[in-house]
């Protein structure tokens, strides 16, 4: 058996499941510039149409923009942070579709947009990890601690981050939302991933950086639910966290061994 020092307590952990965008990469380098992209994309060509977001900009997805238009910062309970990919081109569509366009053309419309956004993403590969993070994994792996990735994002574009990052040898399963019916909060992916490594909810640990994670572990019954704040004045939506960590050196792994 293997133990979780979190703040000093201990906790029982065969398992850690954690969220990716916010949680094991900085969610702004990699998704700003994408959501800019999209967004302006979206602004031209409604302004062809002689019309504009239904909305202000920056509530369409839940952005802060700098006055340059640079996204600086995001709504950690918005459909940015938390919707699927399905869903984000749901919302866009929808204001493509209030300005006249048929729905089927708008959906189409949004994810050429969105293509031509992740080419832009795929050639800069701007992913960054948060300092600790890799020696927590590492702690993991040396403890026989199972780990996965369960992500609002797609299985596909979960597993080419980790490459990006070079951390896809440290986990057993990466579980996007194309591999479940519903979505966070639900409790399917994280109960999903536990039956996968072999373990019991209450033997696993949930990181994440919304509360979308932390009501998905609390419904899947997990041990501790662990909320990841960076900034700790940007903490407040984490109503769900049994416990809330700025930094992963706030964690560590370690191997209990009995006679």
């Amino acid at each position: 058996m293997s133990e979780l020092i979190v703040q000093g307590k201990r906790y029982p952990c065969r398992g850690i499941l954690l969220d990716k965008d916010g949680t094991l990469l900085d969610f702004i380098q990699l998704w700003g510039p994408w959501a800019r992209s999209i967004l302006d994309m979206m602004e031209q060509h409604l302004a062809l149409a002689g019309t504009g977001f239904t909305v202000e900009k920056s509530n369409v997805l839940g952005t802060v923009h700098d006055r340059q238009g640079h996204v600086i910062g995001y709504d950690p309970a918005g459909p940015l942070a938390m919707g699927t990919v399905d869903e984000s081109t749901g919302v866009l569509a929808w204001q493509l579709y209030a300005a006249g366009v048929p729905w089927n053309e708008a959906v189409w419309l949004v994810r050429d947009f969105n293509n031509t956004a992740m080419a832009d993403i795929r050639r800069h590969r701007a992913v960054k990890g948060f300092p600790g993070l890799r020696a927590l994994l590492e702690q993991s792996r040396r403890a026989g601690v199972k780990l996965a990735v369960v992500t609002s994002d797609s299985t596909e574009a979960a597993q080419e981050h980790l490459e990006w990052m070079g951390l896809t040898s440290y986990f057993d399963e990466v579980i996007g939302h194309d591999r479940v019916t519903y979505g966070k909060p639900d409790p399917e992916m994280a109960e999903k991933a536990c039956t996968l490594l072999g373990l019991s909810p209450s033997d696993v640990v949930v990181i994440g950086d919304s509360n979308g994670d932390m009501e998905m572990g609390k419904r899947a019954g997990v041990g501790l639910s662990i909320g990841f704040a960076p900034q700790p004045e940007r903490s407040d939506h984490l109503l769900d966290a049994d416990i809330v960590i700025r930094t992963y050196e706030e964690l560590e792994v370690r191997q209990t061994w009995t006679k």
